[in-house]
């Protein structure tokens, strides 16, 4: 079974598959960049004591992100 929803929404040790990317311009690029492609394999990491940043593993590399920025990534949680 499979549920779309943002980044934010999985929990520390969730994964998920990049569906889609809301941001735009440098923003979007630099997402990009970091390796939020459709299609990649992400799991939360760690969330910070007050729940902002979060850190996320992407290809290989653990990637904080703030919940301005992950309310622009969709995903489909992966469900065992």
């Amino acid at each position: 079974m499979r549920l779309q929803l943002t980044l934010h929404n999985l929990r520390s040790g969730e994964s998920g598959v990049v569906r889609a990317l809301t941001a735009r311009g440098t923003q979007r690029r630099r997402l990009l960049d970091l390796g939020f492609v459709p299609g990649a394999l992400i799991k939360t990491e760690r969330k910070s004591p007050f729940g902002d940043p979060i850190a996320y593993r992407v290809r290989g590399a653990v990637i904080a992100l703030r919940k301005e920025e992950t309310a622009l990534i969709f995903v489909t949680k992966i469900l065992c």
